[in-house]
C-alpha cells in the first residue's frame, strides 16, 4: 500500500492529537494549588472544570483548575484532529462492515472529545456525561471492533496493537464506571479507558506516516528541443 498525500496528512494528524492532549492535561493540572492535582484522585474532567468549589457526591473533592480554557481548548482541537484523521485514512483503513462500523463509532467518540470540552462537566453535566459515553462506551467498542477487521485490511495488520488498546480500554470503562482504581485510584483508571483510543491513533498514524508514498500520478513528459 502506497499513502497518497490526504492519507499522510490524516497520519500526521493522529501523530499529533495524543502529545496535545496529554501535554495540556500535564500543563493545565501543574497549574493546581491546594489541591494539588493527582492522576490518581482527580478526573480528567477536572481540568477543564470552570468554577472552583467541591464536586461530585459519588467521590466528594475540591476542583479549581485556574488554565481550564486550555485544557478545554486542547480537548477542542485533540477532537479535530482525530476525526479529521479518520476521514482523511477513512478508505485506507479497509472496507467491509467491521471496518466501516469501527471508523463510525470512532468518530462518535472524536465528538465525544468536543462536547466534554464545550460543556465542562460544572457547566452543563448531561451534555459532558454524554460525551463521556461517546468516548467511553461507543469509542472503546469501536477501538475493539477495529481489532476484528480482517487481516487483509490496514486495520487488520495491526490487530494486536488495535485489539490489546481495545481489550485495555473496555477494561478500564467498566473498572472506572465501577469505581474501582486496582492501584491506580479511580482517576488513573479514567485514564485507563479514554486515553487507549488517542495513543493507538497515534501509533497508527506513525506506521502509516512510514508508508512510502504513492508514485502512481502521471509526470510529465520531456518536451524535444
Amino acid at each position: 500500500m502506497n499513502l497518497n498525500r490526504t492519507g499522510r496528512v490524516g497520519a500526521l494528524c493522529w501523530v499529533a492529537a495524543a502529545p496535545l492532549f496529554l501535554a495540556a492535561s500535564l500543563v493545565t493540572g501543574l497549574r493546581w494549588r491546594e489541591p494539588t492535582y493527582s492522576w490518581a484522585i482527580h478526573n480528567i474532567s477536572d481540568l477543564g472544570n470552570a468554577h472552583c468549589g467541591i464536586w461530585d457526591t459519588t467521590r466528594p473533592r475540591y476542583v479549581c483548575s485556574p488554565w481550564h480554557p486550555l485544557m478545554n481548548a486542547a480537548t477542542v482541537v485533540t477532537a479535530v484532529l482525530l476525526a479529521t484523521g479518520l476521514l482523511l485514512t477513512w478508505r485506507l483503513l479497509g472496507r467491509g462492515a467491521v471496518v466501516r462500523s469501527a471508523q463510525t463509532l470512532l468518530l462518535a467518540a472524536t465528538a465525544g472529545y468536543a462536547l466534554a470540552a464545550l460543556y465542562p462537566a460544572d457547566v452543563d453535566e448531561n451534555r459532558h456525561v454524554l460525551g463521556a459515553f461517546l468516548i467511553m462506551g461507543l469509542g472503546n467498542v469501536g477501538l475493539l471492533l477495529a481489532g476484528l477487521a480482517p487481516r487483509a485490511t490496514t486495520l487488520g495488520r495491526c490487530r494486536r496493537l488495535t485489539l490489546s488498546a481495545g481489550l485495555v480500554a473496555l477494561a478500564g470503562t467498566v473498572l472506572f464506571v465501577a469505581q474501582q482504581g486496582l492501584g491506580l485510584g479511580v482517576g488513573g483508571m479514567e485514564r485507563v479507558a479514554v486515553l487507549p483510543f488517542p495513543i493507538w491513533a497515534c501509533c497508527l498514524g506513525v506506521l502509516l506516516a512510514e508508508v512510502p508514498a504513492d508514485r502512481t500520478r502521471p509526470t510529465r513528459s520531456a518536451v524535444p528541443t
